[in-house]
């Protein structure tokens, strides 16, 4: 059974490597945390849970110098300690990775990953330490990349790994890990768990905030949960806490989450989205697919196979320099998202959130009518803000997105919640045909329950859903198929049994196939 803690009462935890006491912070009247508290021990794996929302950011952005609490107080090692800027908290010890990447994408890997301390020689930089010195780093996250290689040319989860290594090169005593797994595959966190088991076993002390709770019991050794910024559960060990009881303390309610096997579609018509021998700008050659509708397609590979790259061209972000697309069975050219969803009824929900699915200073309202301007303006003639809540009302219910007011910046919200709102935008917009990367990254349980049942709603409404994700349960729980990408090619197709393990033992032998040069056969 889980210890509560009722609301309002403040616990002076023991004294540990790293603690939060009595934090308090409030955003412009809205309270992010009440009273938080959290104690983490020297080599121990701390999960920090709850709901989007709850003040999970906010605790690791005071902790590392980012925000300031409104009151509240910080000790390291049994100091009271202050950090004015995430560079004092570093210099103690205390790194972070966050959930949104944080590189300067004009620069190297190497210089990225020793920035602020970059390696000079007679008062200049030295390129050839530098790089030496960043292989280790890089090997021992499982990037095998040129160290000179620009930021930017990195893909989403090839940018969370350099993050890691980067935390990992500052030495640190506290390591805050915010969703670390977010946009890699399930090999790759495998060899990411081995690395913080390592750093436990040295004593590190580490924080690790991830929605998905069957990594957290495979990996750490107490919880905190958070809910509307109090805690509800202290440092409980988590071998006395059942998985229902924490989705019970998160959300306050009993939770009735998907589970069991692959979604089997009853009503799969025609080909909606039909792809003939594609090649793309990105170095795809000669891709086949089909996706129906009432269907969903599962896109899996590990981290660089091409499947955002793949995304893109469809929507018109890159060229596709052959082959043929078609959407209904018309032969289709797509200049850009725009002409995507107006001419061909095809919306995208981004990887990218903040870089291309919102504009982040814009209101809620703004971001989710984006999509249905144009509707909107041919009825009326301009757009108002009242006939835009009302339009966006419905899609934003719909993936109970917590908010104060329609008219707040997305910015405002928590990272969660700006995935939902992304989503919303193309829910407005009813396209027929739906391209979905990754769109559980960063969301709490009860929210990723409720994608997961909007996307077999959309299936059942006839639309075609190709879902790209990297997490291979949740796409052997959803996918009528699943098509397997390895190298900017299509390795093979699976018909989904639902069979978690059997469907996952046949992905990883197609994939590990592919990358020793056989042919990999699919039953």
């Amino acid at each position: 059974m889980i210890a509560q803690v009722p609301s309002g009462t403040s616990v002076v935890a023991e004294q540990g490597s790293f603690a939060m006491h009595d934090m308090w912070k409030n955003f412009g009247g809205i309270a992010a945390l009440s009273g938080a508290e959290l104690t983490l021990q020297a080599g121990e794996i701390h999960a920090l849970i709850g709901e989007n929302g709850a003040g999970k950011s906010t605790m690791i952005n005071i902790a590392t110098g980012v925000q300031q609490p409104d009151r509240g107080t910080l000790t390291l090692k049994g100091e009271q300690v202050e950090f004015l800027r995430p560079k004092a908290a570093v210099e103690r010890g205390v790194s972070v990775v966050h959930q949104e990447r944080n590189l300067v994408t004009k620069f190297s890997v190497a210089e990225n990953l020793f920035l602020g301390r970059l390696p000079v020689t007679g008062g200049l930089v030295n390129y050839r330490r530098m790089v030496a010195e960043a292989r280790p780093w890089l090997k021992q996250v499982g990037l095998d990349i040129d160290p000179l290689t620009e930021a930017g040319r990195l893909s989403p989860g090839q940018a969370q790994l350099m993050e890691i290594a980067k935390a990992l090169a500052q030495d640190c005593q506290v390591l805050l890990l915010d969703e670390p797994t977010s946009s890699i595959t399930e090999g790759e966190f495998a060899h990411l768990f081995d690395i913080l088991r390592n750093l436990r076993a040295r004593g590190t002390s580490i924080v690790f905030v991830s929605h998905k709770l069957e990594e957290v019991y495979a990996l750490c050794d107490r919880v905190t949960v958070l809910r509307d910024g109090r805690n509800v559960v202290t440092g409980q060990p988590l071998a006395e806490v059942s998985q229902g009881e924490i989705i019970h303390a998160m959300v306050g309610r009993n939770i009735e989450v998907l589970t069991g096997s692959a979604r089997q579609s009853s009503h799969v018509g025609g080909v909606r989205l039909g792809l003939a021998n594609v090649s793309t700008e990105f170095g795809h050659v000669g891709l086949n697919l089909s996706v129906h509708a009432g269907e969903i397609v599962g896109l899996y590979g590990l981290v660089g196979a091409g499947r955002t790259e793949l995304a893109r061209s469809l929507v018109g972000l890159a060229k596709i320099t052959g082959g043929e697309v078609r959407i209904d069975s018309r032969l289709v050219k797509i200049r850009n998202p725009f002409d995507a969803l107006r001419k061909h009824g095809l919306g995208y929900v981004s990887e990218d959130r903040k870089g291309e699915g919102l504009i982040l200073q814009h209101s809620i309202s703004r971001n989710v009518s984006i999509t249905v301007w144009q509707r909107v303006e041919g009825l009326i003639g301009w757009l108002t803000e009242p006939r835009a809540r009302r339009v966006v009302r419905e899609p934003l219910a719909r993936l109970n997105v917590k908010m104060d007011r329609l008219s707040q910046p997305v910015a405002s919200l928590s990272g969660g919640n700006q995935q939902k709102v992304s989503a919303a935008k193309w829910i407005a917009a009813e396209a027929e045909v739906l391209i979905f990367d990754e769109p559980t990254v960063g969301i709490d349980v009860a929210a990723k329950d409720a994608m997961h049942r909007l996307l077999r709603e959309l299936a059942e409404q006839g639309k075609a859903v190709l879902l790209i994700s990297s997490d291979l349960r949740e796409v052997i729980q959803l996918a009528d198929r699943i098509l397997i990408m390895g190298g900017f090619r299509l390795l093979g197709e699976l018909e989904n049994s639902g069979d978690y393990d059997a469907v996952s033992r046949e992905v990883m032998r197609t994939i590990t196939a592919a990358a020793s040069g056989a042919q990999g056969s699919l039953v």
